[in-house]
């Protein structure tokens, strides 16, 4: 992971920087907490760029921390991430590139903006390994609309960029989604005042920023006081890590 500042400061670029897969373990999410509670103290920053080392932008989070004694610090952790960005009042935009999956298209699909390669492919693939998407379930919606999220969470397919973009979940296709959201943020958001720039996110996101707390507080307690004390979360997570296929026993 890595901070790079732009622009005197105004725009940060901030890497995930251990490729190809670029997981959100613990670790890499306390970083991006860090670097989003000190965006909050930066008045004069007006935009954040998410970008990715390697031919992936995330494979999602660490399968690992999802086993007993891990999980509940890990999924809190990384809930404490999406506050955070909405607490910094800062314009973001992902840039994608290859897989953007599970816990990596949460973190993508949540910025203000999204911009991805022609060879992206993204998906909540969660559901695969008997377990769900918190926060997409809570937030994917209010990008792509309800029946697209249900497709998205329930069936765990990944879309194409062009099914992407023509569904909402992606903004621009760009053959370098990098540079491409480095020309949006120069034209469009380097010129604006940061502090208008910030009260602006706050209006526009006001009623998006008080369902999502609400709503993922309870999905939050769902899925680690029902889902988790499940036998076949357990037997979803052991087996992708056995690199098996599940037995579903429906319990």
């Amino acid at each position: 992971m890595r901070l790079e500042r732009l622009a005197d400061g105004a725009l940060w670029r901030i890497v995930l920087a251990t490729p190809k897969a670029n997981i959100l373990d613990m670790e890499k999410t306390g970083l991006l907490c860090s670097y989003f509670a000190e965006a909050r103290e930066q008045p004069g920053l007006k935009a954040i760029l998410l970008e990715a080392d390697g031919p992936h932008f995330s494979f999602g989070a660490s399968v690992e921390e999802h086993l007993p004694g891990k999980y509940e610090p890990m999924i809190r952790g990384f809930h404490r991430l999406f506050e955070l960005m909405l607490e910094a009042e800062v314009v973001t935009l992902a840039a994608v590139r290859g897989q953007c999956l599970g816990g990596g298209l949460e973190l993508a699909a949540f910025c203000n903006r999204l911009f991805a390669a022609p060879d992206a492919r993204l998906g909540q693939p969660e559901i695969a390994l008997g377990v769900f998407a918190p926060v997409a379930s809570v937030a994917l919606a209010e990008r792509v609309g309800l029946s697209r999220a249900e497709d998205l969470c329930l069936s765990g397919r990944s879309v194409s960029a062009d099914e992407a973009l023509r569904i909402g979940l992606v903004d621009e296709s760009a053959d370098d989604p990098g540079r491409a959201a480095l020309a949006y943020a120069t034209e469009h958001l380097l010129p604006r005042s940061a502090s208008s720039l910030r009260l602006a996110l706050r209006a526009v996101r006001s009623g998006f920023a008080q369902r999502f707390r609400s709503r993922l507080a309870a999905v939050e307690r769902l899925y680690l006081e029902e889902l988790m004390s499940t036998a076949d979360a357990a037997e979803g997570l052991q087996a992708f890590l056995a690199k098996r296929d599940p037995q579903w026993s429906d319990r």
